[in-house]
């Protein structure tokens, strides 16, 4: 296993600092008993008012649920640990247990469903909406660009192997559209979208602002649909969490370019503005454009972190569905903060430069990694190629700037 080789590669077993109580996302007393609201409703309390309120029934930590481990091994260094014995269980649960509620997420621009499980875990669901070896058309803006459930996945694996770990879990999952939605959703907008087409397959389309209508509906074969499901995060009552506005944002406008795109300089007055004039929030924020050049992702306007954490935090990479949409061109703008700010941690450098070699080939273990979901394949061939060829250039544009 390539995969196995590197993750005991001396690269991928540099130390974090030492977590203390105060690096914690939440602080759990072992011993504690937390114990169901009677209000009926989904929210759990501590029996002392202890200063987290956790869903663990009344049980001991070693019984509590993969999701709840998860949430709880949160701190400020990192969503996860690299050698994560959760992870195996973690992404079978998300793929295997049973669904027990499913209703439509709120907001953005296309359909998402937030799905619970019996132990209280909950995952969002996006469906497949374009098959495998589908390119974004060339005419299409980023912003009109479909969500890929593959993506999302794809996504989560590559953030792991680059060893950044900002990315919640995903696995992919065939949902039966009558049973695991239609028949159990008490969201009654969601319910009143659902239809047998002309070809006698199940359909829904929600409701959104832009790809919720008959004629983008999502239909199953008959009834069995793709998706992606991804652990949820806390809930931002438990644990707040702050937006942040990506300074290389795009215009989100047909015909205007943001001031990035205009001004050579725009690195030096970006290092100037808190929270980039000190710390390492600028080279997080390269650290993900690194990850969305090698999927292609234009779609990075806001990113966020953990309110508790400060400025001293890794950033999540949230919202992924629109990389992997084009394997034959490259968007070089993607990588515009690299350029423009010359600056990258050493450790991702070091990193970049050892999956570029064949041991440890990017595509291969991207490949090796994806082999395992449920969905698998879940690139078509020419997306992994791809990755090769666009590390090339990241590592190309290091090079230039380590010349100048």
């Amino acid at each position: 296993s390539k995969l196995a080789a590197l993750f005991k590669h001396p690269l991928y077993n540099i130390p974090i600092p030492e977590v203390t109580e105060k690096d914690k996302l939440f602080v759990v007393n072992p011993m504690e008993k937390f114990s169901l609201r009677s209000s009926g409703s989904d929210e759990w309390v501590s029996s002392s008012k202890a200063e987290t309120l956790l869903p663990t029934g009344k049980t001991a930590y070693d019984t509590y649920p993969a999701w709840l481990k998860f949430h709880i091994g949160i701190n400020r260094y990192e969503l996860y640990p690299r050698q994560d014995p959760l992870m195996p269980t973690l992404l079978r649960d998300l793929a295997t247990q049973r669904i027990v509620s499913s209703v439509q997420k709120s907001g953005g621009t296309q359909l998402k469903l937030i799905m619970t499980f019996p132990n209280y875990g909950q995952a969002l669901f996006k469906p497949m909406k374009q098959t495998r070896d589908q390119e974004t058309p060339i005419d299409f803006f980023y912003f009109s660009d479909f969500e890929r459930h593959n993506a999302e996945i794809a996504a989560f694996h590559l953030d792991r192997i680059l060893d950044f770990r900002r990315i919640p879990p995903v696995s992919g999952r065939l949902v039966n559209i009558t049973k695991e939605i239609r028949d159990i959703t008490t969201d009654k907008k969601l319910a009143k979208t659902f239809f047998i087409s002309p070809a006698g397959n199940v359909c829904f389309y929600g409701e959104c602002s832009y790809y919720c209508s008959t004629e983008h509906a999502l239909c199953g074969k008959p009834d069995r649909l793709e998706g992606s499901m991804a652990a949820l995060l806390p809930d931002k009552t438990l644990a707040k969490r702050r937006s942040w506005r990506s300074p290389w944002r795009r215009s989100y406008h047909k015909s205007k370019k943001a001031e990035w795109e205009l001004n050579p300089n725009y690195c030096a007055q970006v290092r100037e503005t808190p929270p980039y004039n000190r710390g390492h929030r600028l080279l997080d924020l390269i650290d993900m454009t690194v990850l969305d050049f090698l999927m292609g992702n234009m779609d990075r306007h806001h990113y966020e972190t953990f309110e508790k954490f400060g400025n001293d935090t890794f950033l999540l990479h949230l919202d992924n569905g629109r990389g992997f949409g084009t394997h034959s061109r490259d968007e070089p703008s993607i990588l515009a903060p690299l350029r423009q700010c010359c600056s990258i941690k050493k450790s991702t450098y070091l990193r970049l430069q050892l999956l570029a070699t064949q041991p440890y080939r990017l595509s291969d273990l991207l490949r090796e990694a994806l082999a395992a979901d449920p969905l698998a394949p879940v690139l078509a061939e020419p997306h992994l190629r791809a990755l090769d060829r666009r590390l090339g250039k990241v590592l190309a544009a290091v090079g230039r700037c380590l010349a100048g």
